[in-house]
């Protein structure tokens, strides 16, 4: 039997259930996802949609022409993402990191990497401190 895994918002107006194992599990570097996020990158999880479960409702912004980007009206967090093809496959992707436990999934690829930004791909060799350093 398959796990439920949780995650939500930030304020926890909106809630979600998705099966614990992913199709895909990526880290995305395109525009279209930072610009939207405000970050680096986005961590998603492709699931079938009809495995997802909602409580509360999301917003939806359709981010490009074939794009739908959902997220909370009150707090703002970032949930679900669906488009043309995915949705063709009856599937669409979710924020790992809007999950209770996001180490649950962890990304297995890093995708769009033509749009990366430049410093991304040393962001680990920068210094670093278990809390912002006094």
């Amino acid at each position: 039997m398959t796990r439920t895994l949780h995650g939500g918002c930030h304020c926890g107006r909106v809630r979600f259930g998705i099966p614990e194992r992913a199709v895909h599990s990526t880290i995305c570097n395109c525009e279209d996802c930072r610009r939207q996020s405000g970050a680096p990158i986005v961590a998603w999880a492709m699931v079938p949609a009809e495995q997802v479960s909602v409580a509360g409702e999301a917003k939806v912004y359709r981010s490009s022409e074939a794009g739908e980007r959902s997220f909370c009206g009150e707090c703002g967090t970032g949930l679900f993402f669906s488009n043309a093809p995915l949705r063709k496959m009856g599937m669409m992707q979710v924020r790992i990191a809007a999950l209770d436990d996001p180490d649950a999934i962890a990304p297995a690829m890093q995708v769009q990497t033509a749009e990366r930004i430049d410093w991304m791909a040393s962001a680990h060799g920068l210094p670093s401190f278990e809390r912002f350093p006094g």
